[in-house]
């Protein structure tokens, strides 16, 4: 057993930001997809939920949730179902968090290789679980997709939080100097806080 993969979710419809392909708008000059991905270049498998851009300057992996718009739990069961068995952990991140950085997720990682928790993601000053912004030990992810399948009878519209409920997970605070990096883009003026953030 070993190795890391990472699961980027980029099928979402941003309702909120006109129905714009957000993964795909720009924040410093490269796509917020782009930003993620580099952020976890040492992950292979790099497996995108969603439409991959045919311009995306690294290889992916891609697929589709099955049926289209099921949600990211769907989501999540279609990225882990091209993970490899023999692969450890795996990040679970959205694809809009530009300013998500290889050290960002470092610390996930190293937390989940020293605790007996199953996964790790960063909690906020207001103490919410950013859910979308960790790491995991993959069998643990896929045994607590499997359990709310088996519970649910299917996964269409299931959320991020009805999945943590089978999970052990460790919180972990950002200390250091600069933007967060959960910081996620729902809006316009999301999109302009990153890009001032990420001059």
């Amino acid at each position: 057993m070993g190795g890391f993969a990472a699961v980027v979710l980029a099928g979402g419809a941003a309702r909120r930001m006109g129905g714009a392909d957000k993964p795909t708008l720009p924040v410093g000059g490269q796509s917020m997809l782009t930003r993620v991905l580099a952020a976890v270049h040492d992950a292979d498998p790099r497996i995108v939920v969603g439409p991959v851009p045919p311009d995306l300057p690294v290889p992916v992996h891609s697929t589709r949730e099955q049926p289209l718009g099921g949600g990211p739990v769907a989501a999540t069961a279609a990225g882990l179902a091209l993970v490899p068995d023999d692969i450890t952990y795996t990040a679970l991140l959205a694809a809009d968090l530009p300013l998500l950085t290889g050290e960002a997720i470092d610390v996930l990682r190293l937390t989940v290789e020293s605790s007996p928790m199953q996964g790790a993601v960063y909690r906020d000053a207001e103490g919410r679980r950013q859910m979308l912004c960790g790491v995991w030990r993959t069998a643990a992810l896929r045994g607590a997709v499997t359990r709310l399948l088996e519970e649910r009878g299917d996964l269409h519209g299931a959320s991020v939080r009805e999945l943590m409920e089978f999970l052990r997970v460790a919180e972990v605070s950002w200390r250091r100097p600069g933007p967060p990096p959960w910081f996620d883009c729902d809006t316009d003026d999301d999109l302009r806080t990153a890009e001032e953030w990420a001059r």
